[in-house]
């Protein structure tokens, strides 16, 4: 049985999280009246906890099967509603399962069968196949960002995890974007539907475009993000060519970044996640899977080095900055004959100074441990050992991001070989343990 959070407020105190906006308190009043809602409403705005909620008051305690599926188009998206459902603390189980990793993986979390289970289109279908798992006790489905979801699993994995879920009696869509025809066998005819994409606030969004003097943007950029300083900022191209070569530019400027792109091993689109969450690193070098569906902070700017083909991807990539109630900017970089789509509209042009200077290094960096939760390690124990044995305070450590094998851990760049050579092959509850810098 589920040692159970019952009431809301305990949740959101547990989360930190002292007031619901609007649209979440309108969401969760309709989910709950609702058998089938559509929830449109811009990135940022808090959808996962709009959902989650009433979701978690829809399980039975007493159930040991699979009581609640969340579809999501990325891996990212799993991970972080994984996550946020552990921190509410409820006590219900929950699993994400995605592709990109070996299913065998899949198998050892899935053996103590999860109230919740969330993955995307095609591993989801897999397990659905293979009938690793009973289906009939699936009441509540979500489909997360459902307009990416389809579009990941058009190939058929849809209609095959549709086709498994005869018993579901709540259907809750979501999406940062409307305008998708929803497919007949997802059977969201009547069903009511939520639009807080309209909604005429004042945008605290700023534009802005940066004339380049040439056609090749990179030193525009470093110039850039020079003028912007170390705040923490997205830079979005529109291939993984474009952000390889944009990469390795940036290394030679001593610009400290990271990449994410689909093309990517799950494991280093993971830790480029870890390392902007922590102050490793302040810029993310990213193409558009970037623009939704990951867990990241709030970002003071974005920069569209790349204009992207289409008005939804440009509106998804401002949607990382200005998000609820923050301020943010938007930069376009314009190249030498250059000509932006009718879609964007004309801004006002930010004149930067050239050549400004340089890039001040990060403050902090991340080191590794080879220990997670399934060897009873707590983000305490962890706290203990740099304290006791590396004999640091608490201003010298960082974030810690705790996986299920290994663990991540923000200290500062200066002190952070003198750590390794402290720490390496120590133990840790009883296991010993390797560290080093990621």
């Amino acid at each position: 049985m589920a040692n159970l959070i019952k009431d809301q407020q305990d949740i959101l105190e547990k989360l930190k999280i002292y007031s619901l906006n609007p649209m979440q308190e309108e969401a969760i009043g309709a989910i709950k009246k609702n058998d089938k809602i559509i929830l449109l409403s811009p990135t940022g705005t808090g959808k996962t906890l709009a959902f989650l909620l009433p979701l978690l008051e829809q399980l039975d305690p007493e159930s040991q099967e699979v009581q609640a599926l969340i579809v999501v188009p990325s891996r990212e998206l799993a991970i972080q509603i994984e996550t946020v459902i552990r921190d509410m603390g409820s006590g219900y189980k929950a699993n994400a399962i995605y592709g990109g990793r070996a299913i065998s993986k899949d198998k050892i979390e899935l053996k103590h069968t999860p109230a919740i289970l969330i993955g995307t289109p095609g591993r989801l279908a897999d397990h659905f196949e293979q009938e690793r798992f009973t289906t009939d006790h699936i009441k509540t489905l979500v489909i997360d960002e459902f307009d990416l979801s389809i579009e990941v699993g058009s190939s058929g994995e849809m209609k095959v995890i549709m086709a498994y879920l005869d018993n579901v009696t709540k259907r809750i869509l979501t999406s940062a974007t409307q305008g998708t025809s929803i497919p007949g066998f997802l059977q969201m005819d009547k069903a009511k539907t939520l639009n807080f994409l309209n909604e005429k606030e004042s945008s605290k969004l700023t534009v802005k475009t940066v004339i380049s003097p040439s056609e090749n943007k990179h030193n525009t950029l470093v110039d850039l993000l020079y003028f912007l300083g170390n705040e923490p900022g997205i830079v979005f191209c529109n291939t993984k060519n474009s952000i390889e070569d944009l990469s390795r530019f940036l290394d030679k400027k001593k610009i400290a970044h990271a990449c994410f792109h689909g093309g990517m091993e799950q494991r280093d689109r993971e830790r480029a996640l870890i390392q902007l969450r922590n102050g490793s690193v302040s810029v993310l070098v990213a193409s558009d899977v970037a623009s939704r569906g990951i867990d990241i902070p709030e970002m003071k700017y974005i920069i569209h080095y790349e204009i992207p083909s289409a008005y939804q991807e440009y509106t998804h990539r401002n949607g990382r900055t200005a998000r609820v109630n923050s301020k943010g900017t938007a930069y376009l970089i314009q190249g030498k004959k250059e000509v932006f789509p009718e879609f964007i509209e004309k801004s006002k042009i930010e004149k930067i100074p050239m050549n400004s200077g340089g890039w001040k290094p990060q403050f902090w960096t991340t080191l590794f441990i080879s220990g997670g939760r399934k060897d009873k390690i707590s983000k305490g124990d962890i706290a203990g050992l740099f304290f006791k044995q590396a004999n640091i305070n608490k201003d010298q450590l960082g974030v810690i991001e705790l996986k299920q094998d290994c663990a991540f851990v923000a200290v500062p760049a200066s002190i952070a070989d003198d750590l390794v050579d402290a720490l390496n092959n120590v133990r840790l509850k009883k296991k010993k343990v390797r560290v080093h810098l990621m």
